[in-house]
């Protein structure tokens, strides 16, 4: 690599350790690919950095990293750097970078001879701003197209995406990379349906799943709308933890009359999500917006047939093995939701279809393409 016998690679790891899911369990996986992958070779040196390391308690490193821990919080951290715009650079952390990628929207400061990649997952906060917290938003407003312009390379995880970063944010073309997220192979292993049941007190009746915090860009409320409108003995479940406004859902289903077919299960650990899944007859996420809308893809990956929206990333995510509703059509969901339920053969083929398409996004692939990307930066 011109002269370089060794690189030394940072990667913020911090959601990685904080947050169970989301923009947390995309960094994980990444990053265990990453680290045990064929294209990585043997002179690069993956540092984690991780801020607020004291209040976590961390995990084993994936092979080959080494954590970096700060005593500061994300909070403090987020200040010194983005809020006050301090020129305090993270290699006081991680030790000398030739490379830092920054997976979580937000570039730190690094030492000139560093080159720098910034992931962004989607610019919801842009598209929907009355979702956001007027604090965080005012945060992201500033910190996320600052980011994405100082950064060397952008990672986006669809095109949605990257279309976004061009037309909102004015960012050449060629300084974007999409690289998609894969799904986790325990999502092809079969799950214990009947224990999950039981621990989530699901009934025995046939399940329109649904999974992601609850908050208005999830459009359950539209969804349980539709769920009112069929005349089955099918149940919803809505399985996620109480995100911004969600009181107006649960407020919905008491309107509605139809508490007793709904069940709500709170925060659903990674390691029982397959076995939910499989629980299903139908899935359903007609999300207004999505960065990517990776449980299309671990739905289908457990062999249930899935309807979710027509529209931002979520075609791209589906491809041609789901049913696609325009989300703001209640009549148009609770219509499409009803034909699935009542036919076997069209639930048939849509799963044979989603096991085949989810088999195409791996971690794998999008670790390799990473390390390209870090490639071109490094030479």
């Amino acid at each position: 690599m011109n002269g370089r016998s060794f690189s030394h690679i940072g990667i913020d790891y911090t959601a990685a350790v904080h947050q169970s899911a989301g923009i947390g369990r995309y960094v994980r996986e990444l990053v265990a690919a990453m680290a045990v992958s064929p294209a990585r070779v043997e002179d690069e040196d993956l540092r984690l950095f991780v801020a607020g390391a004291h209040h976590a308690e961390m995990p084993s490193s994936p092979p080959g990293c080494v954590y970096c821990p700060s005593p500061l919080s994300e909070r403090s951290h987020a200040r010194l750097w983005h809020r006050l715009r301090l020129p305090v650079p993270i290699e006081l952390w991680t030790g000398r970078l030739d490379l830092l990628h920054a997976a979580d929207f937000a570039l730190p400061p690094v030492l000139p001879r560093a080159r720098s990649i910034v992931t962004i997952y989607d610019l919801s906060f842009e598209h929907y701003p009355q979702e956001t917290m007027p604090g965080m938003l005012n945060y992201l407003r500033r910190v996320v197209p600052r980011s994405a312009r100082r950064a060397d390379r952008v990672i986006a995880i669809s095109e949605a995406t990257r279309r976004d970063l061009i037309e909102l944010y004015g960012l050449h073309p060629d300084r974007i990379t999409v690289i998609q997220p894969g799904v986790s192979s325990y999502f092809k292993h079969r799950g214990e349906e009947r224990s999950i049941r039981v621990k989530y007190k699901l009934p025995d009746t046939p399940l329109i799943l649904t999974v992601g915090t609850l908050q208005p860009r999830k459009n359950h409320l539209r969804l349980v709308q539709a769920f009112a409108k069929l005349q089955t003995d099918a149940s919803l479940v809505i399985a996620g933890g109480k995100g911004w406004a969600y009181e107006a859902v649960q407020g919905e289903v008491a309107h509605l009359g139809i508490a007793d077919r709904v069940v709500f299960t709170g925060y659903v650990d990674d390691v029982d999500l397959p076995a939910l899944y499989r629980a299903a007859a139908v899935f359903a996420y007609p999300a207004l917006y999505e960065g990517f809308g990776l449980p299309v893809l671990e739905a289908m990956a457990c062999g249930v047939p899935v309807i979710t929206s027509n529209i931002s990333s979520l075609p791209e995510a589906a491809g041609e093995a789901a049913l696609l509703v325009s989300p703001l059509d209640v009549e148009e969901m609770a219509s499409v939701l009803g034909r699935l339920l009542a036919d076997e053969v069209l639930r048939n083929n849509l799963r044979g279809k989603g096991i085949a398409h989810a088999g195409k996004f791996t971690w794998a692939r999008a670790a390799e393409r990473t390390w390209d990307v870090y490639r071109v930066l490094l030479s």
